[in-house]
């Protein structure tokens, strides 16, 4: 299984990278450091993002090499993009869109508890092999995952997500979820 997840990693890594660039690179949208708070990011250019990457992430990963990996997947909502963006906004601190954004697309593995300790102990290494943008483990509301974020080295770039969580804690982390990612929906 741990074969798996790394093959994952460097699929979602490549991906991204050639989604990245499919759509930054051919002078057709316009290129935003992400690096910027909102104030210089528009709202048109994270939705259009979103929209596109929606319409199309079913193409790239078709032509990956995870058909035999299970895992989900989803792209993130306009709304709780918006509800995301509009809760970053009250805050007195202004952060990065690119640190705010970063899981526009994510995936998600459930593993067990031996396995999780196993990719804990190879997530430095993998950063290293992968260009990672970084990694951590949340633990936080009734969560415990592992975050894994990729952002193939451009500030022009959406950062992608892979969550990996423990069996033990699924059920504990889709309550979670339920509480304080929903929110935005009445």
């Amino acid at each position: 299984m741990i074969e798996k997840v790394e093959r994952l990693i460097a699929e979602i890594n490549r991906i991204h990278h050639l989604y990245s660039k499919d759509y930054f690179e051919t002078g057709k949208v316009e290129k935003v450091n992400l690096s910027h708070t909102f104030s210089k990011v528009p709202i048109e250019h994270i939705l259009s993002y979103r929209l596109n990457l929606h319409e199309s992430i079913n193409d790239y990963l078709y032509r990956a090499d995870v058909k035999d990996i299970h895992y989900f997947y989803r792209v993130k909502t306009t709304e709780s993009i918006l509800y995301k963006i509009d809760s970053y906004k009250k805050r007195d601190t202004k952060y990065p869109v690119n640190n705010i954004l970063n899981d526009i697309f994510g995936a998600r593995m459930i593993l067990s508890s031996e396995e999780v300790r196993e990719i804990l102990n190879r997530l430095d290494d993998w950063k290293e092999m992968y260009g990672l943008k970084n990694w951590y483990i949340r633990d936080r509301d009734g969560y415990v995952g592992i975050h894994i974020y990729f952002k193939n080295q451009s500030n022009f770039y959406y950062p992608w997500e892979l969550q990996i969580w423990d069996e033990k804690d699924a059920e504990a982390n889709i309550e979670s979820h339920r509480l304080y990612k929903r929110s935005f929906v009445k």
